[in-house]
């Protein structure tokens, strides 16, 4: 479960990002938070990572108060979050497989395993036949959904992604918000923030609305 109660996020010289914002997103929902570019949706995912900490108010992830979250603890916490940001991040000096292939390195998992869990994400989002291509040769689509893969591969309990479909076009978008239905149907928590309302129509999930920091719909 996500709760935010009352959170508010002020910036250096006053700019509030967050006004007052409660909010609960039960497990295994699929949460879109849209609104215009600087409404705060952004702030707002990065306050569920531990990114960020709120002002005031109260954040709970899963049991943890993150208000009060010891940084040390921060990386538990991500263990059970799968991150797609607008900076995608990917090594383009790497293959899609070895890209995957990083988060589960880092945490030290066995080769043999990792190897598994990689090709099961890639299989996910449609880039098994890719995995030795080089992201460089994918189209705008294919490195979302390679974002999207290496987001998953710990097989987080909860998924946020930041504008996902921003710079791709109407067919790309609805393809990627597929791809994150499809997970949200096998039980992942999933919050999507976009400013493109427009194609949200043909997918179901509820819609949270910011306006200038504040909760509105």
């Amino acid at each position: 479960m996500i709760s935010f109660s009352h959170v508010y996020k002020r910036y250096p010289g006053g700019y509030e990002a967050l006004k007052d914002v409660t909010l609960t997103i039960a497990p295994g929902e699929l949460v879109y938070i849209t609104g215009h570019s600087g409404a705060g949706k952004t702030t707002l995912l990065k306050l569920v990572a531990a990114i960020e900490r709120p002002t005031s108010g109260s954040i709970i992830v899963n049991g943890q108060n993150l208000a009060q979250l010891r940084r040390s603890a921060i990386p538990y916490l991500r263990r059970n979050l799968g991150l797609v940001f607008q900076d995608q991040k990917l090594l383009f000096d790497r293959s899609v497989f070895d890209n995957v292939m990083l988060p589960l390195e880092v945490s030290g998992f066995d080769r043999r395993e990792a190897a598994r869990r990689v090709r099961a994400a890639l299989d996910k989002v449609g880039l098994l036949n890719r995995e030795k291509a080089l992201p460089i040769t994918l189209s705008g689509g294919e490195q979302q959904r390679l974002a999207i893969a290496r987001a998953v591969v710990g097989r987080p309990s909860i998924l946020l992604a930041d504008e996902p479909t921003g710079n791709l076009d109407t067919a790309y978008a609805h393809e990627i918000l597929d791809v994150f239905a499809a997970f949200n149907r096998v039980g992942v928590t999933v919050l999507v923030a976009t400013h493109d309302e427009a194609i949200l129509r043909s997918h179901p999930g509820r819609v949270v609305t910011l306006k200038q920091g504040e909760l509105v719909a």
